[in-house]
């Protein structure tokens, strides 16, 4: 792993597809013009509909669409890699999936991650239901890229609440994690912070967290706290609320001093599902 200036971007976004692009283009404009070289887009930051069902009117075929189109030119336009939030692909039958594209600096697209863990929950103390797969195909494989900075990992919101899809993802080499998301109010104040620190500490990476933060017309409300995380567990920049964007140096030497001293990925015993053993009789 290089050194990289890395942002994450954060959002409040709309239904208005056209107004969410022109406000991602200028917080990435803004990232760019800080350094960033590596800019993580928050979970449906091109669109939250007023219900569900509303993204089915907004999905594109993989290659072909505004959305995938605004990402790649940003990516070409300011010469960074980009992991583009996520968007509502098409997917068999009448459902979608939700799609983080990443692409390089030269504006091709280069790796899709579909989200694998789909929100299906009623959230404790409030009168918040959600049920994405009445509308969401989940994916079914985890990503871990190489790119001319590093091993490049991608998870989506719920995801981080799996810690086995990470430890399949450390496997596979990863140094950077990417995570889009838009966390509730209610669960990213009981949570976000520990789950974001805690997939930095167990799997010896760099995380971006890109979040959405702030109050959407749906009236849904998003916890914010778009931060980067170092191996060490060290926030290294966090915003807590409203549009804008972090921005810290992910250093491949510190990532390197850290993995040398407390090697832990290197103790790891348990590396494959095995077989109950039964109890020996006492």
């Amino acid at each position: 792993m290089i050194n990289i200036v890395a942002a994450a971007v954060q959002m409040a976004s709309s239904p208005h597809v056209s107004a969410n692009l022109l406000e991602a283009e200028r917080l990435i404009g803004e990232a760019a013009a800080e350094g960033a070289r590596l800019i993580v887009l928050p979970e449906n930051f091109a669109f939250m509909g007023l219900a569900e069902t509303d993204k089915l009117e907004h999905a594109e075929s993989e290659g072909s669409g505004p959305i995938q189109d605004f990402l790649s030119r940003a990516a070409e336009s300011h010469k960074v890699w980009m992991v583009g939030g996520t968007l509502p692909l098409k997917a068999q039958g009448s459902k979608v999936r939700a799609s983080c594209l990443v692409y390089d600096s030269a504006g091709a697209q280069i790796a899709r991650y579909d989200k694998m863990h789909l929100f299906d929950v009623n959230v404790p103390g409030t009168n918040e239901h959600y049920l994405e797969s009445n509308t969401i195909d989940p994916g079914e494989c985890s990503l871990v890229i190489e790119t001319p900075f590093g091993k490049l990992g991608i998870a989506v919101c719920y995801d981080l609440r799996f810690p086995e899809l990470f430890r399949e993802m450390a496997g596979d080499g990863m140094e950077i994690l990417a995570i889009p998301s838009a966390f509730t109010a209610q669960t990213g104040a009981a949570h976000w912070e520990i789950l974001i620190r805690a997939r930095a500490v167990e799997n010896l990476c760099y995380t971006v967290a890109a979040n959405q933060g702030g109050y959407h017309v749906n009236g849904r409300q998003t916890y914010g706290h778009s931060m980067i995380v170092d191996p060490w567990g060290k926030v290294l920049s966090c915003l807590p609320n409203g549009s804008g964007i972090v921005t810290a140096e992910c250093a491949g030497a510190h990532l390197e001093k850290v993995r040398a001293a407390f090697p832990a990925l290197n103790h790891r015993k348990l590396r494959c599902h095995s077989a109950l053993t039964p109890a020996k009789p006492l």
